[in-house]
Order: structure tokens, then sequence, then C-alpha cells
């Protein structure tokens, strides 16, 4: 516990205080976020503020979970290290992503395409690594299983999992990227799911079935140091919500939309919690279908008409509501509720099958 506290606290302090070091000095690089001139008129406000944010988090996620370790003397795990090398990939990605439409001065940078191959080498090399490491009693940071509240099924085998893994993975981090509309949505929607994951790996290192085995215990490698990495991002997105609230300062970018997706991603692979992963980020779910049904509606009555239908005013989901008249504010904090609202119905599954009818 003293660990997740020092790293937690390590990794709010860095972010709170480095951040706007970073945003002073992409201000004065001039790396000011593009607006599509398509675009909410709404939005021409946020032109010119410091983007690429995400990479205050990342490192102050990274330091905090060193710092943490250091101050405890407990080691650092294969499991936490590799959530961090898929949050880390994802955020480079995300980085040459910005680093184009500033470069261009455009809101296009990397083609889908060439976003999604990245995602891909990133969630590849991660999905293949889950799978090797194994502590002393021989346990992998995942196996290739699917998993909901833990493994079940037969083992898919490696090339299935590997696949799904990295399904899961672009899922995720593009459904978080969709989220990042809004000045402290994406941030805050986030920090609720990390809080579900540190108290989800604290509860499987105490019913841990390494040492001896029992009814419904879990079988993780480290789970607890998985709760040190919740922490460690969660601290950091605090830190940095300070500074991206209505009005932001500065914001996360694809740079930091991607990383959050893939640490998220990378804490359910980890955790066995995959498919729960879709409760918990609820809110970047529903997200992510109304960008489906809005395209897959427009593109179907087009076909059929010769003129598309859409069923929202403007997808993502918060725009629609951006145009229909609620503020920004009233948008962020009902979502927030909502993602609430999903963390605590997921974390009431996860604790359901311990409670004896």
């Amino acid at each position: 516990m003293k660990t997740i506290l020092v790293t937690a606290a390590v990794s709010l302090l860095l972010a709170l205080l480095g951040t706007p070091l970073i945003i002073r000095l992409l201000r004065r690089l001039g790396y000011g976020q593009p607006i599509r001139l398509e675009g909410l008129q709404s939005h021409e406000t946020k032109r010119g503020t410091p983007t690429m944010g995400g990479v205050a988090m990342v490192a102050a996620s990274s330091a905090g979970y060193v710092a943490g370790h250091l101050a405890t003397h407990d080691p650092m795990s294969a499991s936490g290290l590799l959530v961090l090398f898929l949050m880390a990939g994802l955020a480079l990605v995300g980085f040459v992503d910005d680093f184009l439409k500033i470069f261009r001065q455009t809101s296009v940078g990397l083609r889908s395409g060439a976003k999604l191959a990245g995602q891909i080498v990133v969630g590849t090399a991660f999905a293949l690594e889950v799978l090797q490491h194994p502590n002393v009693y021989d346990l992998t940071p995942a196996d290739a299983h699917l998993s909901f509240l833990r493994d079940f099924g037969p083992a898919i085998g490696t090339l299935p999992f590997v696949i799904w893994i990295v399904v899961l993975i672009a899922g995720t981090s593009n459904a978080v990227n969709l989220t990042d509309g809004l000045d402290g949505l994406a941030t805050g929607a986030t920090v609720l799911v990390l809080a579900a994951y540190v108290l989800i790996g604290i509860w499987q290192e105490r019913n841990d079935c390494a040492p001896t085995p029992a009814p419904q215990c879990y079988q993780i490698r480290d789970p607890l140091d998985l709760a040190v990495v919740a922490a460690a991002v969660l601290g950091a997105c605090l830190g940095f919500l300070w500074w991206n609230a209505p009005p932001a300062k500065i914001i996360m970018g694809d740079t930091g939309s991607l990383a959050l997706g893939g640490a998220l991603a990378g804490l359910a692979v980890c955790t066995k919690t995959q498919l729960l992963l879709g409760i918990l980020g609820g809110l970047f779910v529903i997200i992510t279908l109304s960008v489906i049904i809005q395209v897959s509606v427009f593109k179907a009555t087009r076909l059929r008409t010769g003129r598309g239908i859409r069923v929202f005013k403007m997808s993502p989901l918060h725009n629609h509501f951006e145009l229909i008249g609620w503020a920004d504010t009233t948008i962020v904090i009902r979502f927030w509720l909502i993602s609430g609202l999903c963390v605590a119905f997921g974390i009431g599954i996860f604790y359901a099958q311990w409670v004896q009818v």
C-alpha cells in the first residue's frame, strides 16, 4: 500500500508542477492546437492552445512508478513495466500524429492506416511479451485466454490471442481518443476507471492463489504492482486535469488519449479483466458507438436514397449535445456521472462473485 500512495503522490506532484513548464515550452515553440474548418464554431477559442500535453502524463506516470519503488524498495514487475511500455509506445504514435498536425497546421496528422499500423506494432509487441516472463509460480502477465472477471474457457492459442489483444488495444485507445473532445472529459473519465483498477489490483493481491490456493482466488502475476501502475497514471491524470479543466490551458492531444487508452487496455489484460473493461469504460463505449451508428446509418441511407440521414446532429456524442445547446461544463460533468455509474456497476459485478447467497 505504501508504494501505491507514494507513487500516486509523486505522479500527481510531477504532473501538477511539470505541466506549466511544458505549457511554456510548447507556447514558445508555437505548438498550438489546429481546429477543423468544418468543426464546431465554439471550438475556435481552442485554436492555438498548446497540445501534446500527454507527454506530461506519460513522463509523470513513469517517473512516479520508479520513484515509488525506489522509496519503498519494492521490486518492479514485468506486468507493471509492460503496461507502461504499452502506454509509452502508443504515446509515441500519438506524438507523431500531433506533431504532423502542428507542422502542417491542419487537423489531419497521420493517416488512419498509418496510425492503426503504429497501434498494431506496439500492441503486437505487448501481446507477445505478456505471454512471456514467468515468475517463481510459473505465472506470466497474461495467458492465451479470454477473460471477464478472470480467465474463462479453453486457451485460444497464441495467434488468436495476439489478434484479440491488438483489437482490444486499438479499440480502447481510439475510444479514449474520440472522447477527448471537450476540456477535461476524457481525463476525468479515465481517472474513474483507473481508480477501479487500483481497487481491483489490491483485491486480487489479497486473494492471490500463489501462496495458498483458495476458492475464488486469482491467478494474477503481479496484482499489487498493477495497482501501483494504475495509481501512477491516476495521479498524473489528476495533476494534468488541474490545467486541462475548462478553459484548458493545455490539451492532451493524441499523445495523451492513445497513451491513456493503452494504459487501460494493458491493465485489463494483465488483471485478466478484458471484457470487464467494456463495462468500467462504458462512457468510452457509448461515445464510440455514437460514431459507429452515425457513420453506418448515414452511409446506408445515402446508398438507398442518395441522401444520408444523420441520427445525431454531430458525432461523437458530446458534439451532438453541444449543438442542442448544452454548455461544455454541463456535458463534461454529466458524462463524468455516466462514467462513474459505469465504474460502480463494473466494480459491483467484480465483487458480486464474493457475495454468498
